[in-house]
């Protein structure tokens, strides 16, 4: 099944268990996902101004990104997988439950957002040739109090678990689709 396929059958489920997404509101850092206008919710800690959110979710893109400038500062080609991913949909990140613990599936928010993982992946890479490791590209966070994240082997499509600067742990799923099949959503954070 192809990754656009399986991410899409992820986020349907994750729509449907929670039909009601909300997000800390920022007028500088805007979303095609976003939908309604900013409201606002008392503070839990008691402070007096309320925080400003709004309504979102994920939104089907028409046209995924050129990934040409990161294949050439790579000076290599980018796995079909990661392309597909990264340009499936605008959304804020999406949690959930893998058969090895918690994930939080990186996602676009906007074409702002776009540059800023440009610049990490190339960050990522030039850690990876340092500790001499394979090219990967990471799509997904593990425990939010870990280090540890979830990449894309570029030669094989291959998913794997790793700790920045270092050797892939271990190999986590055989390609992203079946990854993204295993998956059942999470408490949005």
């Amino acid at each position: 099944m192809p990754v656009t396929e399986s991410l899409s059958h992820f986020v349907e489920r994750y729509v449907k268990t929670y039909p009601v997404l909300n997000i800390s509101y920022d007028a500088h850092w805007r979303s095609p996902c976003e939908y309604g206008e900013p409201f606002a919710q008392p503070v839990e800690n008691g402070e007096d101004d309320p925080q400003q959110f709004i309504r979102w979710q994920p939104v089907k893109r028409s046209l995924a990104d050129d990934f040409t400038g990161l294949e050439k500062a790579l000076d290599t080609e980018i796995h079909t997988d990661i392309k597909d991913y990264f340009g499936a949909y605008w959304s804020s990140s999406l949690e959930a439950e893998a058969p090895d613990g918690h994930v939080s599936l990186i996602q676009l928010w906007n074409p702002q957002d776009v540059d800023r993982l440009v610049e990490n992946l190339i960050g990522h890479s030039l850690a990876q040739r340092r500790s001499k490791s394979p090219l990967s590209l990471f799509f997904a966070c593990t425990e939010p109090d870990s280090e540890l994240f979830l990449t894309i082997r570029n030669d094989s499509g291959e998913i794997q678990l790793e700790k920045p600067g270092y050797q892939p742990i271990r190999p986590v799923a055989a390609s992203l689709a079946q990854f993204l099949d295993l998956l059942v959503p999470s408490i949005p954070s």
